[in-house]
């Protein structure tokens, strides 16, 4: 007549984890509340909170973490319908690692910057090649372009359904994994013979489950000591946000390469340098301590000519000597943030070289 401990020790896991969430809701409610009654939204930067309450449940093992000794999980909001990739419906393939999808979501995230069907190409958490064009199958072979030694064993995201034309080139390319909002059947019988790749079927419509896409959201990173907390990057620009600084102004083919190469280098990790032409990258500079080697290695990577092509820096130049390396390479036109103390010699020699350049006023970092 007896309960096993067993199940009163889960009960009271339960219970207890059911009271301290609902405390916790409160608790934060509160936090938002100012003392004339008003109540602010999470992603305001005065709305932070003081007191952060956060409850979360394993919804997915892990095959293993960023390396094969080292235990991990995915986790979500307790208490809530799951979004993005905790509601992710794995359609085939072997089990998902940490690594898959920390690039996973960041591929997905690209993606959803552009409206045309576009696609993205992640290897170790850095796009090897995006594009944007009138079909996933198009949009693939130019990202694949762009860099395809390295895209060798990445991840791939797209923003439209994965129909049989794509499918039909991406399964010549070993990939570990793909999200799409949808797959067709012809996708789905196509890379049925690849038994270890993970597809990933995204929910809803994609961009409203896109990662990191509410503003009421919060992004954590554990730091020794603590947790660094921040409101996401949802910064956007539109043409008239930019400031032309040079006196060639961009041509209307110039500012759409422009801002392509902008959403991209958003998601480049710094310091990030994007070339790019006719939607889609040419060349990418990731993760390098020195602006001017970020540019050296995009131009170094790139496998068709630089000439006139945009470039997109993720913060200042603090010298010239990066647009004039850039300008060797054949790049006609620049986007950056400006703001550097130096910014009028790297105007200066700008002009010189012939190049239009824009600044956003914006910066990305992506660390």
């Amino acid at each position: 007549g007896e309960v096993k401990f067993e199940t009163r020790l889960e009960l009271a896991r339960k219970a207890y984890a059911a009271t301290s969430r609902y405390d916790g809701l409160i608790a934060m409610e509160l936090e938002r509340v100012t003392a004339d009654g008003a109540k602010l939204a999470i992603g305001e930067r005065t709305a932070l909170p003081q007191r952060l309450h956060v409850a979360l449940i394993e919804k997915q093992a892990m095959r293993y973490g960023e390396n094969p000794h080292q235990q991990a999980a995915l986790y979500a909001p307790a208490g809530v319908t799951p979004s993005g990739f905790a509601a992710a419906r794995q359609l085939q393939g072997k089990e998902l690692s940490y690594n898959n999808l920390a690039d996973l979501d960041s591929a997905w995230r690209l993606v959803q910057e552009f409206r045309e069907p576009a696609v993205a190409i992640i290897k170790h958490n850095n796009p090897c090649g995006v594009a944007e064009r009138g079909s996933i199958a198009e949009a693939y072979l130019a990202a694949l372009e762009c860099d395809p030694d390295s895209a060798f064993g990445g991840v791939i995201a797209v923003n439209r359904e994965l129909n049989g034309a794509a499918a039909e080139e991406i399964a010549k390319l070993f990939t570990e994994c793909i999200a799409a909002p949808e797959f067709s059947a012809e996708a789905l019988a196509k890379f049925s013979a690849k038994k270890n790749l993970r597809l990933l079927e995204m929910p809803g419509d994609g961009k409203s489950n896109a990662p990191g896409n509410a503003r009421d959201s919060l992004e954590l990173r554990r730091i020794a000591g603590g947790v660094l907390v921040q409101t996401p990057d949802m910064g956007a620009i539109s043409e008239g946000d930019l400031k032309k600084v040079t006196a060639k102004a961009p041509t209307p083919e110039q500012m759409r390469d422009l801002l392509f190469a902008w959403r991209v280098c958003k998601h480049v990790k710094s310091n990030a340098i994007v070339f790019a032409r006719g939607g889609a990258t040419i060349g990418i500079g990731a993760g390098q301590m020195s602006r001017v080697d970020s540019v050296k290695i995009a131009i170094s990577k790139a496998r068709s000519s630089l000439a006139g092509t945009a470039l997109a820096s993720d913060a200042f130049f603090p010298f010239p000597d990066s647009i004039e390396e850039a300008a060797k390479a054949g790049a006609k036109s620049v986007i950056q943030p400006g703001g550097s103390v130096r910014d009028a010699e790297v105007i200066e020699v700008a002009n010189r070289l012939g190049l239009a350049m824009i600044f956003t006023g914006m910066r990305h970092f992506r660390h």
